[in-house]
């Protein structure tokens, strides 16, 4: 076929495409799934930690508190001491580069900060976003001592947990459009 028959074939279907009827977006229905979020629920899930700490709130926790709020809260999707579960593994399974990979905030997470920022929004699973500051605190610090990364007598709170170096910290590359400097 030549490309001239192709584009006066392509000419003549052009009309036939305009002029079906557009659907207007305000008479699109939706899948139904769920209900519309309150101004409330948007404004406690609207804040954003970063790397440097920047957005952590004022709270503090410590291992031990973490290892009550995990058993109660955590363990049953990820094992007594994290080390699997249904929610998967967050500690003890060696290198990525080893022959059992498996991606736990030991050896690939690059900021404890995010740790504490992904718990904090998302966990527990079965009620997401209903740990308090201070639980939050004290999971981060006990997962990060499950890990190694911190000892059993660590309190973490907005002031020390960014300055928490995490095992694969140099795995990454720090990029931030606001050109602050790497934490």
């Amino acid at each position: 076929m030549s490309i001239a028959r192709c584009l006066c074939l392509a000419a003549l279907a052009l009309p036939a495409i305009s002029a079906t009827p557009a659907v207007a977006a305000d008479h699109v229905v939706g899948p139904m799934l769920g209900k519309s979020a309150s101004a409330e629920l948007v404004a406690a899930r609207s804040s954003s930690v970063y790397p440097d700490g920047r957005g952590l709130p004022q709270g503090r926790g410590d291992v031990e508190s973490g290892r009550t709020v995990f058993r109660e809260k955590c363990a049953s999707c990820h094992g007594p001491a994290g080390e699997g579960g249904p929610g998967g593994h967050l500690a003890g399974r060696g290198p990525l580069t080893g022959p059992d990979a498996d991606k736990t905030v030991g050896n690939y997470w690059p900021f404890a900060t995010t740790l504490f920022d992904f718990v904090h929004r998302a966990m527990p699973m079965n009620a997401p976003g209903s740990l308090t500051v201070d639980e939050t605190y004290s999971v981060t610090t006990f997962v990060l001592f499950l890990n190694g990364v911190v000892d059993g007598q660590r309190t973490l709170d907005a002031l020390s947990l960014p300055k928490v170096r995490m095992p694969n910290r140099a795995g990454f590359v720090w990029i931030d459009a606001k050109g602050q400097p790497e934490p």
